[in-house]
């Protein structure tokens, strides 16, 4: 195995470690069969087919991502949205958990299986708002480099399900929320705009739990490279910052790293201009790195979004080594089109639909 196929190969224990799946299914010993299922974000059909698995059939709900919703048994309902910009399904997605949480009888049991993307794939708004005010809300949120706690901030400003405002819809007895965390501190107020977050005052038992997060997805690239004899000089959740400044600082820890592997994990931003090419924040950054590293030998960087779709595209980012950059890659980093460049350089990370959504991550070995 070369040096690029144990990069990947590392970022992919990382991610698989983190499974929706896999994750929520460890979750499930000790709860109660619930009277409803409702899973929405990226990684909702993974963590309801586990539940459905371990509990057999209940009345099930999914609301997820285009083409995330595959796979799932006959019966149960699946929604697919639009992400990262909403669209009108994304509000009858919103409509069906609102309602769904009104339905529940006196004395039930409701398994809430929640993780990232939620912010986008499900709304309901207050009322005077209408979905172009949503749209036009989560574009600016996503060009203005916002991170994750202040975009969230403004999403529940307009929304009747975040913030914890779709609990306080339930009619039930007793609420369990699984969550698989995208944002720094695994706050469940965060995740999703809040959308499992409990209300002010709960009439209901809750019993909330994160189930997989970055530091896991980490923890389990790095162990893995322990096991394959490789000294791992850093494993930290280090890219929350604007993708050009996170670039600048890694770039110095990349060229100076003596033989063996790094892990970062987080999340970085991107101003967009006006008119943006192709790609996607991971795939910004792996250009970014690509200049730091370039004319290095023997290192490759992996760098990818753990739910494998980048932005608005279908890659989950990039793999860079020291001959990746190039004249015309300057003019793509300011265009916001380091897709379109890493696509041309047969550097596009591409997974598909992973099943889980706890940010980003990368994997540098030197050999």
């Amino acid at each position: 195995m070369d040096i690029e196929q144990k990069a990947v190969q590392l970022w992919q224990v990382g991610v698989d470690a983190v499974g929706g799946y896999k994750a929520t299914e460890a979750a499930l010993p000790g709860i109660p069969k619930p009277d409803r299922i409702l899973a929405v974000g990226k990684p909702a059909a993974a963590m309801a087919l586990a539940a459905l698995s371990h509990f057999g059939p209940v009345p099930t709900l999914v609301v997820t991502k285009d083409d995330h919703g595959r796979d799932l048994p006959g019966g149960v309902e699946v929604i697919e949205a639009s992400h990262p910009v909403p669209d009108d399904r994304s509000l009858a997605g919103g409509r069906a958990l609102r309602l769904a949480m009104e339905q529940m009888e006196p004395g039930s049991h409701v398994l809430l299986l929640v993780s990232g993307g939620a912010s986008s794939l499900a709304e309901d708004l207050i009322p005077g708002k209408s979905l172009s005010d949503l749209e036009a809300l989560n574009r600016k949120l996503l060009s203005k480099g916002l991170d994750i706690h202040a975009m969230n901030a403004e999403r529940r400003n307009l929304s009747r399900i975040k913030g914890g405002g779709l609990l306080s819809h339930f009619s039930g007895a007793r609420a369990t929320v699984l969550a698989i965390s995208d944002v720094p501190g695994d706050d469940l107020n965060v995740i999703g705009s809040g959308i499992g977050a409990l209300p002010d005052a709960c009439s209901f038992t809750a019993t909330t739990q994160i189930v997989a997060s970055n530091a896991h997805a980490r923890d389990a690239a790095a162990g893995a490279a322990e096991m394959a004899g490789l000294k791992v000089w850093s494993n930290e959740e280090a890219l929350h910052d604007d993708y050009l400044q996170v670039a600048s600082r890694l770039g110095p820890v990349l060229r100076g790293m003596k033989k063996g592997v790094v892990v970062f994990g987080g999340e970085p931003t991107v101003v967009l201009p006006d008119c943006p090419g192709r790609g996607g924040r991971n795939q910004a950054l792996a250009l970014a790195l690509a200049k730091e590293i370039s004319g290095q030998t023997g290192i490759v960087v992996v760098v990818g979004g753990t739910d494998g779709t980048d932005g608005p595209t279908s890659a989950a980012g990039g793999i860079i080594t020291g001959t990746t950059w190039a004249e015309n890659a300057e003019t793509a980093l300011r265009d916001a089109d380091s897709g379109t460049f890493l696509d041309e350089s047969g550097a596009l990370l591409k997974t598909g639909p992973t099943g889980t959504n706890v940010m980003d991550l990368i994997v540098a070995i030197r050999a």
